[in-house]
């Protein structure tokens, strides 16, 4: 039997990335359950991949393997089958099957989009492997029905993200920002972090910020501006559910980070730092602290979902 995801000719593989939030704006509940979002993402060096090849029609399979493998569902509930469905219902019911292999390297239910990012990959390694006339911006509409961060798993680089965060415009980012990420021990519900957020504002009505100033910098180039007006209104929610996340996000800042942020619900934190000299510098000085599971460098913005020849 082949090794999963070693090149020959009959994987579709795809590499993805995870993401973090440099700003994330929250608005009050809607009665469809869902908090509209003005979120600006940055896709970044922390990769998956993930391989795709033929199996019998109306077959779908998923394997794991990597970092925390043991944590991501095997059956129906895993995003990347339910997307591979989904494209097979759409372009070829009973006809089509795939078998699914995913190296995870993202944190799972990190606030990365790691789960989002493998839905992404097997709708591009599907549509590959069954040779379907299918363009990138109906791929986003697709990966919006299996999740909101999907479409930007998809695209990746930089991007101002509305409504439940699917709703996409590129931004300008001029360029590249060194982050420190601090991977947590254990992970976060985001359906979790936004029932305490409405705990914690509960009379939440106000206009939903646009995040015009951390726009503002990347336009600039400008890391040492954007580190200080890096935003998640989900972050008191957060260190809310994981008290522990306060500390790391002080120890970060003391270390000479130029901007600290919970990444999306978290629990994964993330440090700017001004160059890799300097990154280098703060990731050997925040392992030794012992506050995190790991601690991984990386830079953005990247691309997003890509095929790997």
């Amino acid at each position: 039997m082949a090794t999963p995801l070693t090149p020959q000719a009959d994987w579709i593989r795809v590499r993805v990335s995870g993401k973090i939030n440099l700003a994330l704006r929250v608005g009050a509940v809607r009665p469809s359950g869902y908090h509209p979002l003005a979120t600006v993402f940055q896709s970044v060096s922390l990769f998956d991949e993930v391989g795709v090849r033929w199996a019998e029609p109306g077959s779908f399979s998923v394997t794991t393997i990597g970092d925390q493998a043991g944590q991501v569902p095997t059956d129906g509930r895993n995003i990347a089958v339910r997307a591979a469905k989904l494209l097979a219902d759409e372009y070829g019911p009973h006809r089509f099957g795939a078998e699914i292999v995913i190296r995870k390297t993202i944190p799972v239910a990190g606030g990365m989009a790691g789960g989002s990012a493998n839905a992404a990959g097997a709708l591009l390694a599907c549509s590959v492997l069954w040779d379907l006339d299918i363009s990138p911006d109906e791929l986003r509409v697709l990966g919006a029905q299996v999740g909101a961060d999907v479409p930007f798993q998809l695209m990746g680089g930089t991007a101002l993200g509305t409504g439940r965060g699917d709703e996409l415009v590129p931004v300008l980012s001029r360029g590249t920002y060194h982050w420190v990420l601090a991977l947590s021990e254990h992970e976060l519900s985001t359906p979790a972090v936004f029932g305490r957020f409405d705990e914690l504002n509960p009379r939440h009505a106000g206009e939903l910020a646009m995040p015009t100033e951390v726009m503002n910098a990347l336009v600039g180039g400008d890391a040492a501006a954007l580190g200080k007006v890096l935003v998640n209104d989900l972050a008191p929610a957060a260190t809310s559910l994981r008290p522990g996340l306060r500390q790391v996000l002080d120890a970060g800042r003391e270390l000479g980070a130029l901007g600290a942020i919970v990444s999306g619900a978290g629990p994964t934190c993330a440090f700017l730092a001004a160059n890799e000299a300097d990154a280098v510098d703060l990731s050997v000085r925040l392992s030794s602290e012992g506050l995190c599971r790991a601690v991984r460098r990386v830079t953005g913005p990247v691309p997003g979902a890509r095929l790997i020849t």
